[in-house]
């Protein structure tokens, strides 16, 4: 197994890495390119916005090659009992599908009801060639229970792909965040999966996304040059809800089912927030697919948190939700808990701290960390009518760097 993980890993990482650089050749060439015209836009240049293709061609590159050198060499067989041939066709015509929308989405902006059309096309395209939710379980209140309604098991599943598909679209805000939380959500589920005794295909699936993932994040992470875009941020989420199906389709403890949902706890509360949030401000169905500026990671950059401090402390957040279910899974619920309680203890010292420190860093220069320009509050910044005297904090929002225009939230305090 551990062979099979290792080729999926490298392949995947090899071609994601070496095909970032040329997508963002073509993001400029396209037109697939991030220009903030909102205030909600948390950067204040325009960024290509392809890096998608990337991430998706070496996933697809790794799983073709590794699978079919296991299918001639007999550890896994394709045309078995699962069929899992059919279920394979299935998830690349939903991943065609996904890629054209987000092709589409990347270089002329399609409307909400346009994108969610060809999630809902993809969805269905995969549950008709056979992956499906058999089972389902609501901790602590019911049993696990066979879905025997063909019906009802397909509306459960398509549910269940296009809400995780826009969970992890809605975390694509900052540089790093939906590429990150996806490969920490990987990562903890391939640990699971193999703890699980879990289908083979599963976790060459897994390893091969985080493979892909890790070959991106270097050109994604704070300071970003390029983001991931919709093809990308609904790919991600189209396989985090597939895989996590396959992963344990054939389980039938109650607990195990749930992991997954575990697991993706941080995007599914941010999308069933932003839903909540959207209808009693909009009073209405339409309003829930208004962008604003409420996500988890808008909330913490408006408490004071750099752009790259949001984005390791919602790392943070989803690796206490994998590790909770890691613990759960192998430990029991007492410990799981156990785990929860230090981690929400340690984060209220943190957050105590941080509130603190901000006292101090009133009179704290800051450096810009994309052109390392500091800015000095002694001295201020006379040509954008800054006053000397005047606190980082206290600048305008709408304040930029002055040698590259990048907005506050791309400075750090300089140490």
């Amino acid at each position: 197994m551990w062979g099979n993980i290792a080729i999926a890993f490298l392949i995947a990482f090899i071609v994601a890495f070496m095909t970032t650089p040329y997508t963002i050749k073509i993001a400029e060439k396209v037109g697939a390119v991030d220009i903030p015209k909102d205030k909600r836009r948390m950067h204040h240049h325009a960024m290509p916005k392809f890096g998608g293709p990337a991430v998706i061609l070496g996933f697809l590159v790794s799983v073709a090659y590794l699978l079919t050198i296991m299918n001639i060499e007999g550890s896994i067989d394709l045309f078995s009992n699962e069929d899992y041939i059919t279920k394979l066709i299935g998830i690349l015509l939903g991943i065609v599908i996904i890629t054209i929308t987000g092709v589409v989405d990347d270089i002329k902006t399609l409307k909400p009801m346009a994108k969610l059309a060809g999630q809902l096309l993809a969805a269905i395209i995969v549950v008709r060639f056979g992956v499906r939710i058999e089972h389902i379980s609501i901790p602590f209140i019911t049993e696990t229970l066979k879905i025997s309604n063909t019906a009802m098991s397909s509306l459960i599943t398509i549910i269940w792909i296009v809400g995780i598909t826009n969970a992890i679209n809605l975390t694509d805000g900052l540089d790093g965040l939906s590429s990150g939380i996806t490969l920490i959500s990987c990562i903890s589920l391939l640990i699971i999966f193999a703890l699980n005794s879990s289908p083979m295909i599963a976790i060459v699936l897994i390893t091969a996304l985080i493979g892909a993932l890790l070959g991106f994040l270097p050109f994604n992470f704070s300071p970003a040059k390029t983001f991931i875009g919709d093809t990308g941020s609904n790919f991600l989420g189209f396989m985090l809800a597939i895989i996590s199906i396959l992963g344990v389709a054939k389980t039938y403890t109650a607990a195990v089912i749930v992991l997954p949902v575990i697991v993706l706890g941080l995007p599914i509360v941010d999308v069933i927030f932003a839903i909540i949030r959207r209808l009693v401000k909009g009073k209405s169905i339409k309003a829930i697919f208004q962008a604003d500026k409420g996500h988890l990671h808008h909330k913490l950059v408006a408490q004071g948190f750099s752009q790259k401090q949001a984005v390791l402390i919602m790392y943070g957040a989803s690796a206490a939700c994998g590790i909770f279910a890691i613990i759960l899974f192998d430990s029991g619920i007492w410990k799981a808990l156990s785990f929860l309680l230090m981690f929400i203890a340690a984060v209220a010292i943190g957050y105590k701290n941080f509130s603190k420190g901000k006292e101090e860093l009133k009179h704290a220069k800051h450096e810009c960390i994309v052109c390392k320009y500091i800015y000095n509050p002694k001295v201020g910044n006379k040509n954008a009518g800054i006053e000397p005297g005047t606190s980082f904090e206290d600048l305008p929002d709408n304040w930029v760097c002055p040698v590259c225009g990048e907005g506050k939230d791309m400075f750090e305090v300089q140490e």
